[in-house]
């Protein structure tokens, strides 16, 4: 009978010391969020959401700005390429009196294209930032050093092709791309035996243009996560200084 007790008393006092360290841990937990997004001086969800939006808006303007000077993407490491299935075109024209260049001509009016599509592309953008909600704020804050970027394009991708193709399409036409492209698939399809073909250049380039644009917003991401130096407002500084602990 008193082995019985014993055994009773011990389990209790095993079972309230359990309790009491899970408590303990949760007292740590609750601590700890209240001092990153509660009370006291910490961040709100707000701040979190207003800092990544504002660290967001700074990358879309540097890669707007780069983007949109000539050579922007022409001569950068954003330089489209001339689609797979254009250069069975293009090889095949070299040998055609007033195509020998065509892949060069091509590719620098897909770029040029490109250029003049950057400068309209600002406001598309920070019209998507606006609107995010960051109901993952503090995930994307202690997340990788592109988690802000990369959930702008899971969850503004689709509607920004959307409206920045148009804006491609214009600017293809600005620089002639989509006609002279035309001539060439003319001239190629008169070939013969060769398997005609039509591919279109505005989602390609539309697409590659995206690429090149998050590709940026992405490095600026990282360089303000990185550098406490190129956090340039009091909220910058006070939001990513939590990641760094």
């Amino acid at each position: 009978m008193i082995k019985k007790l014993l055994s009773i008393v011990v389990f209790f006092a095993l079972v309230t010391s359990a309790n009491a360290q899970f408590k303990g841990a949760l007292n740590k937990l609750k601590n700890k969020a209240e001092e990153v997004v509660g009370t006291g001086g910490g961040l709100s969800q707000d701040e979190i959401g207003n800092g990544l939006k504002e660290a967001l808006n700074e990358g879309v303007g540097e890669a707007v700005s780069f983007l949109s000077t000539e050579d922007g993407y022409y001569k950068s490491a954003y330089k489209i390429l001339i689609p797979e299935e254009a250069q069975m075109v293009t090889s095949k024209l070299k040998r055609v009196p007033g195509f020998g260049d065509v892949e060069e001509k091509l590719m620098e009016k897909m770029n040029r294209a490109a250029e003049i599509a950057a400068a309209k592309a600002k406001p598309i953008f920070i019209g998507a930032i606006k609107q995010m909600t960051f109901k993952d704020a503090m995930n994307i804050l202690m997340g990788e050093d592109d988690a802000a970027t990369r959930y702008l394009e899971s969850t503004t991708y689709n509607p920004l092709f959307g409206e920045f193709k148009p804006v491609i399409q214009t600017s293809l036409d600005e620089v002639n791309a989509r006609e002279y492209w035309k001539s060439a698939v003319d001239a190629y399809n008169k070939i013969p035996f060769v398997k005609k073909v039509n591919p279109e250049l505005d989602s390609y380039v539309t697409e590659k243009a995206l690429f090149g644009m998050f590709g940026l917003v992405q490095k600026k991401e990282e360089d303000i996560r990185k550098n406490t130096s190129s956090r340039s407002s009091d909220l910058l500084k006070k939001v990513f200084a939590k990641q760094d602990k």
